[in-house]
């Protein structure tokens, strides 16, 4: 299992190479031993034809052959002319010396007439296999070409016929060459011994180049397993370090994208952990301080301590605001743990966002007014149509209107503006206070921050965390700019339906 990639790469370089080879080799030895066989019957054929012509030239009376004086009284004629005869085979056994095959002289019944053998005329039985078939082809006129085992030399050869012809054009014999093909046979074999010597040293190759290439794949897949190994055991640091530009590098780089992602979770995962106990230890200090002042409220009056009335009667007022503070609490509690619900839809329908602000703006305006601060709203982008729950944008603002409130000094303006930016509406509400500090800013959204601020410290903390929630559901995207001695500014950016 360990070097198995390795194994199954030597093997098909192996397969592929050994077929390549056999079939690339099979079938350049059956072209080559075509190609030989066909040269060498046409250079056989042409011996074939430049015999018979010289031997009808002959039997017609145009030339004396060489050697016949010499020739007169061998002949070896068996039904034919004695004296054409004794000169057919003085010149066959001049030509064969250069002939370099077998040649005959047959009738139409393939009755030798002469050969080239001094020792004995051969018989019929002794002629080439395919004899009676060539002589039949060559006194129909062709010039025959015939393959055949020959029982006689023992290896593949060649019969070649080519007629012979008198004065009148009538054919009077056949001319047979017959040669082995030892030759090509011999060239054949010694062609096998380079092919599998070519197929051995490829396949030596093929593993070689197998072995390398695979340790090339196989280095990047360890990797990749390695850190495969390391997300599996928590270790979201990981990174493979390989850069490919092939599918091998796209996988390592969606495993390194795969180990930031999950680091980036585990962070979120651990942050949400810390937010989950930072609230626990929150809530629990908030309900802790009313429940106690309420306790010992009642122990004092369950107890008669309490001597007059006007005491009684400052204890129960007491006990009334814990009471109310504990109630707005949950309340708020309730409504940040429905909206940070993923479950939870809100009911949204097309309306105008001004009438939403200017609503939420009167409903302030008794509480800036008891405090002489006086709010101006400054609109110039008219109507604006927006997809939204109403109830909720309107918690949104007010939220933020009643923090400008309460942090402006007396006398002082707030002022709520509506104005385009690019694409989009921007809704800002500014307030002239003592201002927010640079690092009390990022965390203003968080729940239970109140930051350092002494009038900070009379709400519940969730203001503007739930104000940041219904934002989110409305893909508003609410943020705060702040100069400490000179005020805050929070701005609401969003798209309006028209757009």
């Amino acid at each position: 299992m360990k070097y198995k990639m390795t194994y199954r790469l030597i093997g098909y370089f192996s397969a592929v190479l050994l077929l390549f080879a056999v079939a690339v080799g099979g079938m350049l030895m059956f072209l080559s031993s075509k190609q030989m066989t066909e040269a060498y019957e046409e250079e056989l054929k042409a011996r074939a034809v430049s015999i018979s012509e010289t031997l009808s030239a002959f039997s017609r009376g145009e030339g004396q052959m060489p050697g016949m004086e010499s020739s007169q009284g061998h002949g070896h004629g068996k039904g034919a002319g004695s004296g054409t005869a004794g000169g057919y085979g003085g010149y066959l056994r001049f030509i064969d010396d250069i002939a370099m095959s077998e040649v005959w002289l047959v009738d139409e019944k393939a009755r030798t007439i002469e050969t080239t053998h001094m020792e004995s005329a051969l018989s019929v039985g002794e002629l080439p296999e395919n004899a009676e078939a060539v002589v039949e082809k060559v006194f129909q006129g062709q010039v025959e070409i015939s393959r055949e085992f020959s029982p006689v030399v023992g290896v593949p050869s060649v019969t070649v016929g080519a007629p012979v012809t008198d004065g009148g054009g009538n054919i009077v014999a056949a001319v047979l060459l017959h040669s082995p093909v030892a030759g090509i046979e011999n060239s054949r074999k010694e062609g096998m011994k380079i092919l599998w010597f070519c197929i051995i040293a490829a396949l030596v190759l093929g593993g070689i180049l197998s072995v390398l290439l695979a340790r090339r794949f196989i280095r990047p897949l360890k990797k990749m397993d390695a850190a495969a190994g390391k997300l599996m055991e928590g270790d979201y640091g990981i990174c493979t370090g390989i850069r490919q530009n092939d599918e091998i590098g796209a996988l390592a780089g969606n495993l390194d994208a795969l180990s930031g992602r999950l680091r980036e979770l585990n962070d979120e995962r651990e942050n949400e952990e810390q937010l989950r106990r930072d609230f626990m230890s929150s809530i629990s200090h908030e309900l802790r301080t009313p429940v106690t002042v309420i306790k010992g409220s009642l122990e004092v009056l369950n107890e008669g301590m309490a001597a007059d009335e006007a005491e009684r009667a400052e204890y129960l007022r007491q006990m009334l605001a814990d009471a109310n503070y504990l109630q707005g609490l949950v309340n708020d509690l309730l409504e940040l743990s429905r909206l940070q619900n993923i479950g939870f839809h809100i009911e949204k329908s097309l309306l105008n966002l001004m009438d939403v602000l200017e609503e939420s703006v009167r409903s302030m305006r008794p509480v800036a007014g008891a405090r002489q601060i006086k709010m101006t709203l400054e609109n110039s982008v008219g109507p604006v149509s927006f997809m939204g729950d109403y109830g909720r944008l309107r918690q949104m603002f007010t939220v933020i209107l009643d923090n400008a409130v309460k942090f402006s000094p007396e006398k002082a303006p707030v002022e709520i503006r509506v104005f385009g930016e690019r694409d989009e509406k921007v809704i800002s509400i500014r307030d002239f206070g003592s201002g927010i500090s640079p690092e009390d800013i990022p965390h203003i959204f968080e729940r239970f921050y109140r930051g350092r601020r002494e009038e900070n410290h009379s709400g519940t903390g969730l203001g503007l965390a739930i104000a940041k929630e219904i934002a989110k559901r409305h893909q508003i995207n609410i943020y705060c700019e702040s100069t400490l001695g000179k005020g805050t500014v929070f701005y609401f950016k969003f798209k309006g339906e028209d757009e």
